[in-house]
């Protein structure tokens, strides 16, 4: 993301290919070494796991990766950030949007009901079919296509959304500049990433290195959800130099905590405070 060499890089730890749990040593796997660059925050694996095939990563049922009630789509999906792009800026009815990772298409849905000229790539043939088949997107307006092998003309979008994808890309600031050519000047680029500065994370590698371990919890490149990066806010400051944007907004999102309710009263606000939440949604325009 900034372009930093591997000098730049700090060993955090290993990940295992499965979920850790609270004692990995007890596990058998394969681990990757887990790093994080210093100069701008981003968290990966080094070296990088790549599948045989796109599918091994992508091919999984939908059925098997959502819950039933998944495919059912809310009146309020998508409604925050439509909103906060109408604040940030105004775009006229048949205005072009592109959902990168479109996934079962919903938000492609959410786009074309506030007025959007929607399309979508999807990596997943088995979500593909789903999107197509029980959630009736439009086959013309849905690519079956990794982001590395899609086309669009350039200059062609007036805005783009990451929604929870940039994670699962090869190369993260190829793939933004990639889109940064689809994009019309002054476009948006909505990412949705998780923040390499999650709070819940840091006490889970507290618990680790407490008893001697050297197992990290970030990130999952060998397993679902196959998360390959962890983001900061500075990750994309730094990029915007090297992509042509400017960050016109960002917030923090705590989701889940996956800790005891009884500690969510307490740790919820904390995060909130500190912006130390598991997702970092960040807004781009081009220059």
């Amino acid at each position: 993301m900034c372009g930093s060499d591997i000098a730049a890089f700090k060993i955090l730890g290993k990940r295992l290919n499965q979920s850790q749990g609270k004692n990995p040593r007890n596990k058998m796997g394969i681990t990757t070494t887990v790093v994080r660059c210093n100069n701008c925050g981003l968290i990966f694996a080094n070296p990088l796991p790549v599948p045989e095939n796109l599918q091994n990563h992508y091919g999984i049922e939908p059925d098997d990766y959502w819950k039933e009630d998944y495919f059912v789509l809310g009146e309020d999906y998508f409604k925050q950030e439509i909103e906060t792009l109408r604040s940030l800026t105004s775009f006229a009815k048949g205005s072009k949007a592109l959902d990168i990772g479109a996934g079962l298409g919903k938000c492609m849905i959410a786009l074309t009901k506030a007025g959007f000229d929607t399309y979508g790539i999807e990596p997943s043939k088995n979500f593909y079919n789903a999107a197509i088949e029980r959630m009736k997107i439009d086959p013309d307006r849905l690519k079956v296509s990794s982001i590395e092998a899609a086309e669009f003309p350039d200059n062609y979008f007036e805005f783009i959304t990451f929604g929870a994808v940039l994670e699962h890309f090869y190369n993260p600031s190829e793939s933004i500049n990639k889109a940064m050519r689809w994009l019309k000047k002054d476009g948006i680029i909505q990412i949705e990433v998780p923040s390499s500065d999650w709070m819940i994370n840091k006490i889970l590698n507290a618990f680790y290195k407490i008893q001697g371990l050297d197992y990290v919890a970030n990130i999952s490149p060998m397993h679902e959800p196959f998360h390959l990066y962890e983001f900061s806010l500075k990750s994309f400051q730094d990029n915007a130099a090297l992509n042509g944007y400017d960050i016109i907004h960002h917030e923090y999102y705590v989701a889940k905590t996956y800790m005891p309710r009884i500690i969510d009263w307490i740790i919820v606000p904390i995060m909130r405070m500190m912006s130390t939440g598991m997702q970092l949604c960040v807004w781009l325009r081009k220059k």
